[in-house]
């Protein structure tokens, strides 16, 4: 059946950031619903912030697309030209190979729920602008290249 049933969806809220740049999103729950829905070749999460939660750290992605569509509750789309407030019914596009770092941030005393969607190569890659991080198909590295430990 097409229709994708949430509550059978655990939440997740594992992040596979080093330390310390995993403590900005220990407010993030995820449904990871995509592969459960049959999907290979787009990913799609439902997300809660808890409020001071951060949705990732500000980042860009050379190869893979990205759709936020915010369904309840507030948060502020921090990216490089500057910050955008967002509620539920607004949409931000990140097309790849753009490197306009982004992230949400809930600064609001309630919960905010929405759904990100990307597409794209499965070798993607991409930056960090605030903090000294890359990722790429083998994981973490720091800006010149050596292992992030």
């Amino acid at each position: 059946m097409p229709k994708v049933d949430l509550a059978a969806t655990p939440h997740v809220s594992r992040t596979g950031y080093p330390p310390p740049h995993d403590a900005a999103v220990a407010g993030r729950l995820n449904r990871r619903f995509a592969a459960e829905a049959g999907l290979s070749l787009l990913g799609a999460n439902h997300v809660i912030l808890q409020p001071g939660a951060w949705s990732s750290q500000r980042h860009w992605h050379r190869l893979a697309d990205e759709l936020v569509i915010m369904l309840a509750g507030e948060a502020v789309l921090v990216e490089d030209s500057g910050e955008t407030l967002m509620r539920a019914g607004d949409i931000a596009a990140f097309p790849h190979g753009v490197e306009n770092g982004h992230h949400l941030q809930n600064r609001s005393k309630a919960e905010c729920v929405f759904v990100a969607i990307s597409a794209g190569d499965e070798g993607d890659s991409g930056g960090y602008p605030d903090i000294d991080l890359l990722f790429g198909p083998a994981g973490f590295t720091r800006r010149d290249g050596t292992p992030f430990a």
